[in-house]
This record gives C-alpha cells, sequence and structure tokens, in this order.
C-alpha cells in the first residue's frame, strides 16, 4: 500500500510555524511575565506601598499576562475564546466541586487582604503554629519560625481559624507568675516583687507595672508581676523581669518552694511493711 507523503507534510508546513511560534510566545510571556512582576513590585516598594499588597499586585499581574498569552495561543490554532469561554462556564461547576478546596484557599486569601488581621512582618500565631509572615499569597501564607522553619499554611487554614497577632500592637505587657512559701509575709512580698519591678530595664512606665495576688496554690503563694514594655523588647523585659523578681525575693530572705506532698500512713500498714 503506497502512502502519500503529502499527507504528513502537509500539516507539518500548515501547523509547524505555528507550533514553534506559540513555543517562542509562551517563552516570552514567561520572561514578560517576570519582569512585570519585578517592575510592578520595585515600583510599588519605591512608593512605600503595604509590602503585603505589593506582592500581591505584582503575582496577579504575572498571572494576567501568562492567562492573556495562553487565550492567544488559543487562538492562533483557530480556537476561539469565546467559545473556549463558554465550553469552560459549562465546565465550571464540575471543576468548581473538583477544586473547591483551592478556590476556598482564593476566597480566604482574599479575605486576609481585605481584612487585613496581620501583614507581612508580624509575629503571629495561627493554625497551632507560631512564625512570622513571610509572604500572602492567593492560595498560601508562609511563615518563618523563631527556628527557622519554613511554614506554609494553605489560607483556607488560616482565615478559618484563631489568629493571635502578638505584634498588632506597639506596645505589650509581660506576666511572670512566681510562687512564694507560706511562712513568707504577703506584705513583705509584695513589698520585694514592687521593689523588683523598679529595676527592670527596658519597661514603660505608663502603664504603670502591677504585682498582682493570684491565689493559694498547692505548694505556694502564687503572685505575677506585670510589667509593659514596647513590643519588639518583649523577650529582653521578659528576661529582665524574672532576674529581677528572683535577685529581689533572695535579697528578701523569701524562697521559691517546689512542690511536695505529706505522705500519711496507718500504722497497721507501716508494722505490716516493716515486718
Amino acid at each position: 500500500m503506497d502512502i502519500d507523503p503529502n499527507k504528513f507534510i502537509d500539516p507539518v508546513i500548515e501547523y509547524g510555524p505555528k507550533v514553534i511560534g506559540v513555543l517562542v510566545a509562551l517563552v516570552l510571556a514567561l520572561m514578560i511575565a517576570g519582569w512585570t512582576e519585578r517592575v510592578v513590585r520595585a515600583g510599588l516598594e519605591r512608593r512605600s506601598f503595604d509590602a503585603t499588597l505589593t506582592r500581591f499586585f505584582a503575582k496577579l499581574a504575572r498571572y494576567f499576562i501568562l492567562i492573556a498569552a495562553g487565550l492567544g495561543c488559543l487562538g492562533v490554532f483557530g480556537i476561539q475564546t469565546a467559545s473556549f469561554a463558554a465550553v469552560l462556564a459549562a465546565a465550571g461547576f464540575a471543576i468548581g466541586l473538583a477544586f473547591q478546596g483551592t478556590l476556598g484557599n482564593f476566597a480566604a486569601g482574599v479575605m486576609l487582604l481585605v481584612f487585613r488581621p496581620f501583614k507581612v512582618g508580624d509575629y503571629v500565631e495561627v493554625n497551632g503554629e507560631t512564625g512570622t509572615c513571610e509572604h500572602i499569597d492567593l492560595f498560601t501564607c508562609e511563615f518563618r519560625t523563631l527556628d527557622n522553619r519554613r511554614l506554609i499554611v494553605p489560607n483556607g487554614s488560616v482565615f478559618g481559624n484563631t489568629i493571635t497577632n502578638y505584634t498588632g500592637y506597639d506596645v505589650r505587657r509581660v506576666d511572670i507568675d512566681v510562687g512564694a512559701e507560706y511562712s513568707a509575709d504577703v506584705d513583705a512580698t509584695r513589698a520585694a516583687l514592687e521593689k523588683a519591678t523598679a529595676k527592670v530595664e527596658g519597661m514603660l512606665a505608663d502603664p504603670p507595672p502591677q504585682v498582682f495576688l493570684k491565689g493559694l496554690g498547692d505548694s505556694s503563694i502564687d503572685w505575677q508581676v506585670r510589667v509593659w514594655c514596647k513590643t519588639p523588647d518583649y523577650w529582653d523585659v521578659w528576661q529582665a523581669t524574672v532576674r529581677a523578681t528572683k535577685l529581689a525575693l533572695d535579697e528578701a530572705g523569701i524562697g521559691i518552694p517546689f512542690p511536695q506532698q505529706d505522705v500519711h500512713l496507718d500504722d497497721a500498714v507501716v508494722k505490716a511493711l516493716s515486718n
């Protein structure tokens, strides 16, 4: 059986240049999209625009160019974008069901950008994890922990859970729990702890520090020393408060007890054990 070579040559002649042109166009689109993302980000950063929205708009510009290039390439092969959009609309319901988690993450990302519970650079706790926010993208948030781990959390898990923003305000309060022995005089303990608050470096005078009597524990009288500081100084003031509290109690001769229990045995049990 003879094979007509024109059956293979004609499609190559007809579609070969188009395929090459589409590949070149896609490569150029990737380059232009990357360049546009960098330009948009640099331009917004020069204007001191919000860091979170800067990254968002830069990514949005990149995706817009890639989608436009993809639709343009489809038109080269005779695929009408209008009919293509109709097909997408018809399949939208099925796609939505298949990607409901992804779409949910996208919607949550939009809500994060609208309501702004935190921004890039804030130290937050979300979904049981704590870290500094590095990126807020369309589908995920990226955090860096104190021990330098990289956490990538879906936006749905972020927006759908309780968010604690530790750097949301300029000022924070340091709370240090301490127990004093029961033999210590309450007023003398308070005076010693109040003296300790006067020696904490980095604390703020307003709001003033506070020594709070919390209650009577199993092995100690429970107190809490509270001082205020600027948020960036939190951990330094924490350590300084602990140190000042310990030194003040030592100077006053007030001990910090450890948990202990008294065990009482019946005489019959003692005799049985001794035998």
